[in-house]
């Protein structure tokens, strides 16, 4: 069984587990992979507990963590983006495996058989904090993010998703987009899970250079509840 421990935010849990559905290879209800999903909307702001300037949001994960444990959950997927700077904190509270995001952007990259420069769409958060650069560069990726000027609209766009305003922030994330496209992105990370809610009918060039790494953990999620007994072993190992 999946668990989801979700919240962050709210609208973006369910994007999460409506990308599972799509991704899952099913013909009838049956076919589908159990959920159990804890929308832990009392987790405090993940970017401004890294900036030093809110309230430390491990305990409340931790809390929702452990009803996903006793709800019978037997891996956990995070579908935010942010909330990744605590994965190994909340990893080694727990048996479950917990499956990252930017390992499922990584293990995507790879069957391209492509080192592309990659651009970033995220939060001060995640972009302070090296949740990606960290593992990309690990693996041979270069990671550009925007100047501080963009970076300050993309955070802009998120707080507007997050109030619902998904228009007005498609207008100001395509530009950043595009931006980066311009300083030799190949490919353009939607590193927030809020932002491919913005940017779903995003087309044309800019559009094909779109990863969503929320749909790309969905696929992860999806290959790991499927795999055989044999093939979780040798996921493993």
């Amino acid at each position: 069984m999946l668990g989801i421990l979700g919240g962050m935010g709210p609208m973006a849990t369910v994007d999460f587990m409506s990308k599972i559905v799509r991704n899952t290879p099913a013909s009838r209800d049956q076919d589908h992979i159990q959920m159990v999903v804890c929308s832990a909307t009392d987790v405090p702001d993940r970017t401004a507990a890294i900036l030093g300037q809110g309230s430390d949001p491990f305990p409340a994960m931790l809390n929702a963590l452990r009803r996903l444990e006793l709800s019978g959950a037997t891996r956990i997927a995070i579908p935010c983006n942010t909330a990744h700077h605590w994965h190994g904190a909340l990893q080694a509270e727990t048996s479950v495996p917990i499956l990252h995001i930017v390992d499922a952007v990584a293990d995507a990259l790879s069957r391209q058989r492509t080192t592309p420069t990659l651009g970033m769409l995220a939060t001060d958060g995640t972009v302070h904090a090296g949740i990606y650069q960290q593992r990309l560069t690990e693996r041979g990726y270069v990671c550009v993010m925007p100047d501080a000027k963009a970076q300050a609209e993309v955070m802009r766009a998120i707080r507007l998703v997050k109030a619902g305003l998904t228009d007005e922030a498609a207008g100001i994330l395509g530009r950043e987009a595009e931006a980066l496209a311009a300083k030799g992105c190949s490919h353009i990370a939607m590193a927030c899970t809020e932002i491919p809610l913005a940017l779903a009918a995003f087309d044309g060039d800019i559009g094909a250079a779109l990863l969503d790494p929320t749909d790309l953990l969905a696929q992860a999620c999806v290959r790991s509840c499927l795999a055989t007994p044999q093939e979780m072993v040798r996921e493993v190992a």
